[in-house]
C-alpha cells in the first residue's frame, strides 16, 4: 500500500514538473494562467464577496496592477520612436515605388472595406438583437443632455482635415499623438525614397539602430507580460464585478458576437488568401492576442504584433510599415463596438434612426474609428462625439461604462488580429 501511495507521489511530482517546464516554455500559457488567475483573485477581493473592504480593496488592486503599469510604462517609453523608425525603415525598403503604390492601395482598401462591412454588421445585429429594449434612462438626464447636442456639420470638415498634418511634430512627439507622428514618418519615408540612396543611407542607420534598441526593451518588457495580465485583470475584476456584465448581458452578447463575427473574417481571409490555417495563426499570434485582451491597447502590443508578423513570415519591411499603421488606422472592432453602442444608446433613448442617417451613422463610424488612438478607454470620447452628432442623448454612456472596460479589452483583440491579418495578406503586394 505504502509503495502504491509513494508510486502515485512520485507519479504526480514528474506531471507537475512537466506543466512547469511546459509552461516556462509558452509564453501564451503563463499569460493564460495568470489571466485566470487574476480574475480569481479580483472577483475574492471584489464587491461580490465583501471579504475586503472597498478601498482595502481598490489599494490591493493598484499593488497588484503595478507590474502591468510598468509593462505599460516601458512600452510608452520605445512606441514613439519605434513607430517612426518602423514606417521610414518600411517605406524606404520598399523596393520600388510602384511596389509602394500597391501596397499603399491594398492596404487602404483593406483597413476601409474591413472597417465599413464591421460596422454594417454591428448596426445590423443592434437592429436585431435591440439590447436597449427595456432599459430605462432617467428623463432628466436626457433632458440635460439633449440641451447640449450639437448638429453634425459637414463645414468643420475641411478644417479637420488639414488639422491632421503636424504642424508641430515636437508638440506630437511631447503629447504622443500617434496619428500625427505616422503622417510624419510616412512623409520622412516616402522622402527619402525620392533622394540618392548616399543621402538618406546616414538616417536610415540611425532609425534602423533606434529600431533595434527599442525591440531589445520590448524584450524586457515581455517578461514582466504574465505578472502584467494577472495584475491587471485582478484590478479589472475588483473594480466591476461579475454583476455589473449581468445587467447588460443583452449588450455584451451583441457586441461580442459582432466581433466574434469579424474575427471569423480574418480567419477565413487569411485561410483564403493567405494561405494561413487557423490552428497555425493561433499558436503563433495567441500569446500576442492574449497580452491585448488584458491590456486593452493595440498600440502597447504593437511591438510584439511586429514580432508576430514576422514569425508568420512576413519580410521585415512589411511588418514594420503595416503594422505600425494598422495599430493607428485599422480599428475595424472599435467601429463595431461603436455602431451596436449608438444604437443602444439610441434604442435607451427612444431615438429612431432613419435609413439616411444610418448610412450616414456608417460613414461617421469609419471615419472616427481610422487613426483613433489605441489606448484604453478612448472609444467613450469618440462615441460620445459621434452620439452628440446625431442628436442622441450621451446620458445612457454611465450604464455602459461598467463593462467598457470589458469590451474594450475584447475588440482591441479583434483589432490587433485585424492588424496581424493585413500584414500577412500585404506581403503578396510585394512578392
Amino acid at each position: 500500500m505504502l509503495n502504491e501511495t509513494n508510486s502515485e507521489l512520485t507519479h504526480l511530482i514528474q506531471q507537475s514538473t512537466k506543466l512547469r517546464i511546459w509552461a516556462r516554455s509558452r509564453l501564451w500559457a503563463q499569460v493564460l494562467i495568470a489571466m485566470v488567475i487574476g480574475v480569481g483573485t479580483g472577483m475574492l477581493l471584489g464587491p461580490t464577496t465583501g471579504w475586503v473592504p472597498a478601498a482595502t480593496a481598490n489599494m490591493i488592486g493598484d499593488w497588484l496592477a503595478l507590474p502591468g503599469q510598468l509593462f505599460l510604462g516601458l512600452i510608452a517609453i520605445v512606441l514613439v520612436p519605434l513607430v517612426f523608425a518602423s514606417i521610414v525603415s518600411g517605406l524606404a525598403g520598399v523596393p520600388s515605388n510602384q511596389a509602394m503604390r500597391k501596397l499603399g492601395v491594398r492596404l487602404g482598401m483593406f483597413i476601409i472595406s474591413t472597417t465599413c462591412i464591421a460596422a454594417c454588421i454591428g448596426i445590423y445585429l443592434a437592429r436585431l438583437f435591440e439590447p436597449g429594449i427595456g432599459l430605462e434612462l432617467p428623463l432628466e438626464n436626457v433632458a440635460s443632455q439633449a440641451s447640449q447636442m450639437q448638429s453634425f456639420d459637414l463645414a468643420r470638415l475641411p478644417d479637420l482635415v488639414a488639422g491632421v498634418l503636424p504642424t508641430n511634430p515636437a508638440a506630437s512627439v511631447i503629447q504622443g499623438d500617434l496619428l500625427a507622428i505616422v503622417i510624419l514618418a510616412v512623409l520622412t519615408g516616402v522622402a527619402a525614397t525620392q533622394v540618392r540612396r548616399e543621402k538618406a543611407a546616414p538616417l536610415l542607420a540611425l532609425l534602423d539602430s533606434l529600431m533595434s534598441i527599442s525591440m531589445t526593451i520590448v524584450k524586457w518588457a515581455m517578461l514582466l507580460s504574465p505578472l502584467a495580465v494577472f495584475g491587471l485583470m485582478a484590478q479589472l475584476m475588483i473594480q466591476i464585478g461579475p454583476n455589473s456584465l449581468l445587467g447588460l448581458l443583452n449588450y455584451v452578447g451583441t457586441v461580442l458576437l459582432g466581433l466574434a463575427l469579424l474575427f471569423l473574417i480574418y480567419a477565413v481571409l487569411l485561410k483564403l488568401i493567405g494561405g494561413l490555417e487557423f490552428r497555425s495563426f493561433f499558436k503563433i499570434a495567441g500569446p500576442n492576442l492574449l497580452l491585448a485582451f488584458s491590456t486593452s491597447s493595440s498600440s502597447a502590443v504593437m511591438p510584439s504584433t511586429i514580432q508576430t508578423a514576422r514569425k508568420l513570415h512576413v519580410p521585415d519591411d512589411v511588418a514594420n510599415l503595416v503594422i505600425p499603421l494598422g495599430a493607428t488606422m485599422n480599428m475595424a472592432g472599435t467601429a463595431l463596438y461603436q455602431s451596436v453602442a449608438i444604437l443602444f444608446l439610441a434604442q435607451i433613448s427612444g431615438v429612431d434612426l432613419s435609413l439616411a442617417e444610418t448610412i450616414l451613422l456608417v460613414g461617421t463610424l469609419v471615419a472616427s474609428s481610422i487613426g483613433a488612438p489605441g489606448t484604453p478607454g478612448v472609444s467613450i470620447a469618440i462615441l460620445a462625439s459621434v452620439a452628440a452628432g446625431f442628436g442622441i442623448p450621451a446620458a445612457g454612456l454611465v450604464i455602459i461604462l461598467g463593462v467598457d472596460r470589458l469590451l474594450d479589452m475584447s475588440r482591441t483583440v479583434v483589432n490587433v488580429a485585424g492588424d496581424i491579418t493585413a500584414a500577412v495578406l500585404m506581403k503578396k503586394a510585394l512578392s
